[in-house]
C-alpha cells in the first residue's frame, strides 16, 4: 500500500473512530436510570453538555490538521464550524439549566455554588467564549499571529481542563467508564496538538508549516 492509498484509507478511520468514541458516552446516557422522571428541559440541557464535551475531541484533531484527505483550509473551516457548534451547545447545556433551576445556575455563574463542578464548569463556559471570541476578532485586533494563536489556544486549553473536571466530579447520567475514557482522549488529542504545534513559540505560521 503506498502513500496515497494509506491516507485514503486513515482518514475514514480518523472520522470513524471519532464519531464512535462521541456516540458511545451519548449512548450510555440515554440508558441512564437517572433520566427517569426528568423535565425534558433537564435532559435536553444535559445531553447538549455531553455533546459539547464531544466536540472538544473534534477540535484538536481539525486544528493540527491530522485528517489526511482535508486541506488545510477544510480543516480550518471545519474547525470553525464545531466551534460554533461548541458555544451553541453550551448555551443550551446553561440555559435548559436556567430554566430548570434559575437560583442554582445563578449562584454557579456568581461562583457561589457549593458544589466544585459548578465551579469548573462555569470557568470552561467563560473559556470557550473567550476562545471562540479571539477567532471571530481574529483580523480586527490586528495581533501578532503568535500572539492571537498563544492567547486562543490557551482559553481552548482552559476550557478543556475545566471541561474535563466538571464532567469527571459529576455524578450524573455519563456512564463512568465511557466518561472516564472520551476524558482521557480529549486530554491527549489537545495534549498532541500543542506540542506539535508549539504554540508557545513566536513561530510565524509559515515556519511552523516548514
Amino acid at each position: 500500500m503506498n502513500k496515497t492509498d494509506r491516507r485514503r484509507v486513515s482518514g475514514p478511520l480518523i472520522w470513524a473512530a471519532l464519531l464512535i468514541a462521541v456516540a458511545v458516552p451519548i449512548t450510555a446516557a440515554a440508558f441512564s436510570p437517572l433520566l427517569a422522571w426528568r423535565e425534558p428541559i433537564y435532559i435536553i440541557a444535559g445531553f447538549a453538555g455531553i455533546l459539547g464535551m464531544g466536540l472538544l475531541l473534534f477540535q484538536p484533531i481539525l486544528a493540527g490538521g491530522y485528517i489526511p484527505e482535508l486541506s488545510t483550509r477544510s480543516h480550518r473551516r471545519l474547525h470553525r464550524w464545531v466551534g460554533s457548534t461548541l458555544v451553541l451547545a453550551v448555551v443550551v447545556h446553561v440555559g435548559g439549566l436556567w430554566i430548570t433551576s434559575p437560583p442554582d445556575v445563578l449562584d454557579a455563574l456568581l461562583f457561589r455554588s457549593a458544589t466544585s463542578f459548578s465551579v469548573w464548569g462555569v470557568i470552561a463556559m467563560w473559556a470557550v467564549f473567550g476562545a471562540a471570541l479571539f477567532a471571530l476578532t481574529l483580523r480586527r485586533l490586528r495581533l501578532k499571529w503568535w500572539v492571537w494563536r498563544l492567547g486562543h489556544t490557551s482559553l481552548a486549553a482552559i476550557t478543556v481542563v475545566g471541561t474535563i473536571i466538571h464532567v469527571l466530579l459529576i455524578e450524573g447520567t455519563m456512564e463512568p467508564v465511557t466518561k472516564v475514557l472520551l476524558c482521557i482522549l480529549v486530554f491527549a488529542a489537545v495534549g498532541k496538538v500543542l506540542i506539535d504545534l508549539r504554540v508557545w513559540t513566536t513561530q510565524t505560521r509559515r515556519k511552523l508549516k516548514s
